[in-house]
């Protein structure tokens, strides 16, 4: 073993040592979240598991290099690997999709998907221009124009709603309001709707009144690309998503969007927001866009929401409330107001017995954000792990039970007891190690 080879354990016992109790500290609490996410059933709607060569990736000196600008075009020297890997993941983005080089462009760079709709915002519209997107209450996300974050601030927002009694879109109602707002955007896409959203009636919209069409698709990117949900390709002017929801890989974000549009996005995520990408999360992206493109990954999708659709099922056999009572994508929302309980209460007595869930707002919902009527369920996590119809069928069955009973610790600790079991026999992550 050289010196140099040396001198990293040298590094790391010198300035560890003095801090050895805290250091170890943290290595302790990173260690119970991993046991948390094994022993325990993830059903929030917007969690995953990121596979082993996803965490790999993201884990390694990447994180220590400047790369400002794109492929062939930094300010610092020394990406020449870099590079090439943000380039493999622009190139596998677009292939997972079926795109075109020639007619679209991937940037891989956007710390979130706060932050690629906002680069999308300010790379086409100027502040103060006009968008129409779903209402929050309805299930549209906080960058969808709510007046505490920075695309209400920023620009004038319209919204569009579901229809009161089915809870679905009505695409007629929408035209109907996009013609008398005339927005200069329209955002399609959701983060708690259930039901299948139809781009392509979204850009026809778009486009009868002269407006961009910006697809959000941070909640079905996976399904879409395994045929389970619509495509809003070749239909929509901008296609952003997170990518660790149903895509399965590290937290982040990508754009996609037609080639006339490239240059302005481009800078309106660098220089305009952002500074030195990710190059580490970037590599995890890759290699989740690869893995993405296999056959296991678009089965795996495929039972997502066939787990979700089974699961509906059980809850209302068990006597719960689903908005548009049915799901066809990968969530379910539960309307609390019939068990007198709020989504809040709901969501704190499921993670009691190692459910967990969030507390979410519901169409037309009479409570505050902050203590909603519903709660937001998912199967991404579960199908990962492996569960399918038969497990959905039982973990159904303890979710309208302890809703329904939510001061019966009894219950909550026999379930607890029911989960840990079940979890055992799904293992994630058993070979992980610090």
């Amino acid at each position: 073993m050289t010196k140099n080879e040396v001198r990293p354990v040298k590094y790391r016992q010198a300035v560890i040592s003095p801090k050895a109790k805290l250091f170890n500290g943290v290595k302790k609490l990173i260690q119970q979240e991993i046991t948390r996410q094994q022993q325990g059933l993830v059903m929030i709607a917007s969690e995953n598991y990121a596979s082993p060569d996803v965490l790999e990736a993201i884990g390694t000196p990447l994180s220590n290099k400047y790369s400002e600008g794109y492929p062939g075009k930094r300010y610092y020297t020394g990406n020449e690997f870099i590079d090439k890997i943000e380039n493999i993941a622009k190139e596998a983005a677009l292939k997972m999709f079926k795109l075109s080089a020639d007619k679209w462009q991937a940037n891989v760079q956007p710390h979130s998907g706060s932050s690629a709709n906002l680069a999308v915002y300010l790379g086409l519209l100027k502040p103060g221009d006009k968008i129409l997107a779903l209402d929050l209450g309805a299930g549209g996300h906080l960058t969808h124009g709510s007046k505490v974050n920075f695309s209400g601030r920023l620009f004038e927002f319209s919204h569009y709603s579901v229809d009161p009694k089915t809870h679905k879109f009505d695409y007629q109602e929408i035209l109907r309001i996009a013609k008398r707002e005339k927005p200069k955007m329209i955002v399609s896409g959701a983060t708690a709707y259930t039901q299948q959203i139809n781009f392509k009636k979204f850009s026809q919209i778009a486009k009868s009144v002269g407006a961009y069409h910006l697809a959000d698709i941070s909640h079905v990117a996976g399904l879409i690309i395994a045929g389970a949900h619509p495509s809003p390709f070749p239909e929509a002017d901008v296609v952003t998503t997170t990518t660790h929801k149903t895509l399965r890989g590290p937290r982040g974000a990508i754009i996609i969007c037609k080639k006339e549009l490239a240059k302005n996005i481009d800078k309106a995520i660098f220089p305009g927001l952002q500074g030195g990408p990710l190059e580490n999360i970037i590599a995890g992206k890759a290699i989740a866009f690869i893995e993405a493109q296999t056959s296991q990954f678009k089965k795996d999708q495929i039972q997502t929401v066939k787990n979700a659709q089974v699961l509906a099922e059980t809850l209302k056999s068990n006597g719960l409330k689903l908005i548009a009572d049915s799901t066809e994508n990968h969530l379910i929302l539960i309307d609390c107001r019939n068990l007198n309980i709020s989504g809040k209460v709901g969501a704190e007595v499921l993670a009691e017995a190692g459910i967990y869930t969030n507390a979410n707002m519901i169409p037309y919902d009479p409570a505050m954000p902050l203590n909603p009527s519903g709660i937001r369920i998912g199967t991404p996590a579960l199908t990962t792990r492996g569960l399918k119809d038969k497990e959905m069928k039982i973990i159904g069955k303890w979710i309208a039970d302890i809703l329904k009973n939510p001061n019966n610790k009894k219950l909550k600790s026999k379930i607890k007891k029911d989960v840990f079991k079940l979890t055992k026999r799904f293992p994630v992550y058993q070979n992980f190690k610090l």
